[in-house]
């Protein structure tokens, strides 16, 4: 009886001393835990913060470089840009673009592969760059003209690049939520939710978007 009371006890005492830091077994297979215990199991609080400070500083810096290169060195940026074509400029910037959504996806689809995220800094930290030289805005015609004059053209492509690939991505998150919603998990549409076919999707999309900017006066506009 006494080897039972003195068992109780203890059972006791490490029920009160369980936080939720041991809550997760981690001795069990990621197939035996929920969502939220891997979740918790793979949490690592200081890569989180550390990746959060370069995703910052990749936003930040790229782009004040970029503007501070187009305001106080124009000259020297015509002068090194001067061979690129508009169309080829055009490109440059929406494939850098597309590339940076493509990391985003990757990031979360495969949370545990570092490449993705690494290439999601590089390609941010361009694009940005690419914004900031280009003088990106929504209205970016008058600001591209005061700044370069007559040779704008290839800042406004630039542009074009950034927007159509950003907002093909908006195009695209509306069709796919809008798949969610309406189309049966029965019917065939369905077969566009998932992953692969969702890639495809958002390619498409971006492909007709440049085909449109090309093709549809955009560029003479200019």
């Amino acid at each position: 009886m006494k080897s039972d009371v003195n068992s109780d006890e203890k059972s006791k005492s490490d029920s009160e001393n369980y936080t939720i830091s041991s809550s997760v077994d981690l001795s069990k297979s990621d197939d035996e835990l929920s969502m939220a215990d891997i979740s918790r199991k793979n949490a690592n609080p200081v890569s989180f913060v550390s990746y959060a400070i370069v995703l910052l500083i990749a936003i930040i810096f790229p782009y004040w470089a970029g503007r501070t290169l187009a305001a106080q060195s124009t000259t020297w940026v015509i002068n090194h840009t001067s061979f690129l074509s508009p169309i080829g400029v055009l490109f440059i910037s929406w494939i850098i673009t597309v590339s940076l959504f493509t990391c985003i996806a990757m990031a979360v689809i495969e949370p545990k592969q570092w490449i993705w995220r690494c290439a999601l800094i590089v390609f941010l930290a361009l694009e940005q760059f690419i914004a900031g030289l280009c003088l990106l805005r929504l209205s970016f015609w008058y600001s591209t003209h005061v700044v370069y004059g007559s040779a704008a053209s290839l800042a406004n492509a630039a542009n074009l690049g950034i927007i159509s690939a950003g907002l093909s991505v908006a195009v695209f998150a509306i069709l796919f939520v809008g798949l969610l919603v309406v189309v049966p998990k029965k019917s065939k549409l369905n077969v566009f939710t998932r992953s692969w076919a969702s890639f495809i999707l958002f390619f498409a999309i971006e492909v007709i978007a440049i085909i449109i900017v090309i093709f549809g006066g955009f560029m003479t506009a200019m």
